[in-house]
């Protein structure tokens, strides 16, 4: 294993994740936690308990990791000695939450562990786990849980949730998680904007005439269809990844690093957020639904024809709109926010647009952005300037040019990824990069409205092919302001 000093933590760790077994633990959990163990970020005497349904003995559960987990770790990162000790930190525990008390955990689980309980499982068993864990006496002031989103599928559910919890675990040991805010351009996204003098004076109206902001992805939604088509792009990714986003980009700067004050700046961004009404709500949001296309050579199949897909689905599966931050800083500076499934290719992006120059000295240029700065966040992490440079040779023809922050080549030291920087986050007490209660309801209180006027207007989603950029209806949303998608 990697030699590097171990975790800040004095007390021993039970790490118990409930859903254990799910494509979530499997996929990014455990391996997650095997990157932070083979770097000496867990604390030295931990656990990792796992419980779920099944049937299952400690060696059993360990073939299951051996067999569906393993797969997503890196080659360059997997040394059989490590996987063998991470190997050694997992048990199982077998509870069915909906019957079962939480005696088999209470045993299993330590005296004086610091105990972090990540609920990688449907938001509605959330209220019954944690009532039963406090029944069982176990949570104190060394627990923390981790809050996997969806929280709720609309402003009522979201308080009752957040209630529930909250009368077992302090504000302050509650950890709502967002993947998106352990991405290392999201979090340098902070360092860029107040750590530099150059950017921080134009970082404002006029200078900049909008900011887009694109989390388009290449899958359709597979598996996850049962659980997709009852919760759409907008409550699955709009009312928290994108508007998180549009946070860090909005945001005033906090008096100090302090989660609080991080957060505070936060809130007061969604709590400017324009409402939309019906009138906006037709106008200034589109909602798409993929039908058959092709993707490269190969012809991918429509959301309708996906399994566990009721024939008659109206659920968006991309979803664009044209929001305001009705601040000094921003007045009249749309956000382009777009975010869909089966599109041309995976991209997350943040691209902030600047004004022209105010007189076309070099009038025989044709007219276009001169300035654009794009914030690349997937699949690779890169941060562009795009300025206007002379071509070579005789005249003043203009071409644009980028100045390239490649954050690869930069720091070429491994950077951990999203799960694993969170998840070392919990374990370190650092709440920075979780979602407070008051940001999450005021990012619903935003997002609600817009879900129920789609609902009075009764309009059916735009179609566009798989394998596209989207339906028409987005480009034309830009369009009619004079800008168009940065792809």
């Amino acid at each position: 294993m990697t030699s590097t000093p171990q975790a800040e933590n004095s007390l021993p760790l039970d790490m118990i994740i409930f859903g254990g077994v799910g494509d979530l633990a499997m996929r990014k959990l455990l391996p997650a936690l095997y990157m932070a163990h083979l770097h000496g970020n867990l604390p030295p005497a931990t656990r990792i308990i796992s419980t779920g349904r099944q049937e299952f003995d400690r060696g059993a559960y360990l073939a299951f990791v051996e067999e569906h987990s393993r797969a997503f770790i890196a080659a360059a990162n997997f040394t059989n000695e490590a996987w063998q000790s991470f190997l050694q930190l997992l048990e199982f525990v077998r509870i069915d939450v909906q019957q079962d008390g939480m005696a088999a955990l209470a045993k299993a689980s330590r005296p004086g562990a610091e105990r972090v309980f990540y609920l990688a499982t449907a938001p509605s068993l959330f209220t019954t786990i944690c009532d039963k864990l406090a029944e069982a006496g176990l949570v104190d002031r060394n627990a923390r849980v981790v809050l996997e989103k969806p929280l709720g599928r609309d402003l009522a559910s979201a308080v009752e949730i957040n209630e529930a919890v909250g009368k077992h675990f302090a504000e302050s040991q509650i950890y709502r998680i967002d993947h998106y805010l352990g991405k290392e351009t999201v979090q340098n996204l902070m360092v860029l904007r107040f750590g530099n003098s150059i950017l921080e004076p134009l970082w404002r109206a006029p200078n900049i005439t909008s900011v887009q902001i694109t989390v388009a992805e290449e899958v359709g939604v597979g598996s996850r269809a049962g659980f997709y088509d009852s919760t759409g792009a907008m409550r699955d990714m709009v009312q928290n990844h994108l508007l998180q986003l549009l946070c860090i980009v909005a945001m005033e700067p906090p008096a100090s690093l302090a989660p609080d004050a991080v957060r505070d700046e936060k809130l007061k961004v969604l709590r400017s957020l324009r409402r939309m009404n019906l009138a906006t709500i037709a106008r200034d949001t589109v909602r798409g639904q993929y039908v058959r296309g092709v993707r490269g050579n190969q012809e991918v199949p429509g959301y309708l024809e996906e399994r566990n897909v009721p024939a008659d689905s109206s659920t968006e599966t991309f979803v664009a709109l044209r929001a305001y931050v009705d601040t000094w800083r921003w007045s009249k500076v749309p956000f382009y926010l777009r975010t869909g499934k089966s599109m041309q290719r995976r991209s997350s992006k943040i691209v902030i647009e600047f004004a022209n120059p105010p007189f076309p000295l070099f009038p025989e240029n044709p007219a276009g952005v001169a300035n654009r700065l794009v914030i690349e966040l997937q699949p690779e992490e890169a941060i562009k300037l795009q300025l206007m440079a002379k071509q070579p040779g005789s005249g003043m023809q203009m071409q644009q040019v980028a100045l390239n922050l490649d954050l690869q080549s930069a720091f070429p030291q491994r950077r951990a990824e999203a799960y694993e920087r969170l998840l070392i986050d919990v374990v370190r007490g650092r709440l920075t990069h979780f979602m407070r209660r008051d940001e999450l309801e005021a990012a619903w209180e935003w997002a609600e409205p817009i879900i129920n006027g789609w609902e009075q207007l009764g309009e059916k989603p735009s179609s566009y092919a798989a394998g596209t950029w989207g339906p028409p209806e987005s480009f034309a949303l830009l369009a009619r302001d004079g800008f168009s998608w940065v792809e």
